[in-house]
């Protein structure tokens, strides 16, 4: 038989906070709980040093960097104001870099999450021999160093001898030159990019699509849902928060693109800059034209960008976490 005490608990009652101790006993308990405070600090502190070095140092030191006239030609710097400012709103090269990576973001992401889903729903669906050989094939190529990955696709896009070439002339259609057209640059390292680092992308769904519970499939089943039915009604609404995740973080590593782009154009952003992204040319300004300080205010720039189009699809997606 139960206690009334614990019937009320059981029946939502709020339970009695326990009394507070005071008196002695509750002035001797103080000097541990400090002690066992000032322990978890201690805990704490190597990974906040570490955090204040390399990421809060730097942010801070890059945005003063963007009012000086800091260069690597010369050991000092002058405060310069918003002059690095102003001159890079005028500067019409950072905004067709920064053109080129929102279109290069905008063709890439999208082919980048629908593939990995389809790659995903594949491999959660093969025979249990083949399934190894799926994640295997489709990881793998996420594994290969960029140099290796652009070597590798720059042989495949060559006029004459490529594997794509080849197969455009066996299908009786004109060769292409995709790394040296302006018009077919950028989708050619798009391409690349989404045969490189798909395989991300494919393990975070099929972890989610194995979290899935069978017997939810099976009860649809049992209410005569089809095939494709599960898959609008159950599996899309239950990978809501992994695709937000995985769109957010595309979107994100698609802004900043640079290796491949670089390595696959030799360094020269493709015939007409078709395929300088923004980081590219802020590699140049620091870099090339030895400007820390003006490349400094591209970064903000870009970071600016960044920051915008990650809150802005985190609360899109927050929305329809809400309304579903």
């Amino acid at each position: 038989m139960s206690s009334p005490t614990a019937t009320a608990r059981a029946a939502g009652a709020p339970a009695a906070a326990p009394a507070r101790r005071s008196g002695p006993s509750a002035r001797a308990a103080r000097p541990g709980r400090r002690r066992s405070s000032l322990a978890g600090l201690w805990f704490v502190l190597p990974f906040a040093a570490l955090f204040a070095v390399f990421l809060v140092w730097p942010v801070l030191a890059g945005l003063w960097a963007s009012f000086t006239d800091r260069s690597l030609a010369s050991p000092g710097a002058e405060f310069v104001g918003l002059a690095n400012w102003r001159e890079m709103l005028g500067d019409s090269a950072v905004w067709q870099s920064l053109w080129t990576t929102l279109v290069f973001t905008a063709i890439s992401t999208p082919p980048l999450v629908a593939i990995a889903l389809a790659m995903a729903l594949l491999t959660n669906r093969a025979a249990a021999g083949l399934g190894w050989f799926l994640r295997l094939s489709y990881f793998a190529p996420f594994l290969l160093p960029v140099a290796v990955v652009a070597l590798i696709w720059e042989w495949m896009y060559q006029p004459g001898f490529g594997m794509v070439n080849g197969l455009l002339t066996a299908a009786g259609l004109a060769e292409v030159a995709w790394l040296t057209d302006e018009n077919t640059v950028l989708a050619a390292i798009a391409v690349t990019t989404v045969w490189w680092t798909v395989g991300f992308n494919f393990l975070l769904y099929l972890a989610a699509l194995q979290g899935i519970p069978a017997y939810v499939y099976e009860a649809a089943a049992l209410d005569g849902a089809g095939a494709w039915q599960r898959f609008l009604r159950i599996t899309l609404p239950l990978l809501r928060r992994t695709t937000g995740l995985i769109v957010l973080l595309q979107i994100v590593a698609s802004l900043k693109l640079f290796d491949q782009a670089y390595i696959m154009t030799n360094g020269s952003g493709g015939p007409g800059y078709a395929a300088r992204p923004a980081i590219g040319y802020i590699f140049e300004a620091g870099f090339t034209g030895l400007r820390i300080g003006y490349a400094s205010a591209i970064s903000y720039l870009l970071f600016a960008v960044i920051a915008v189009v990650s809150l802005v699809q985190f609360r899109l997606f927050s929305r329809k976490g809400e309304t579903a």
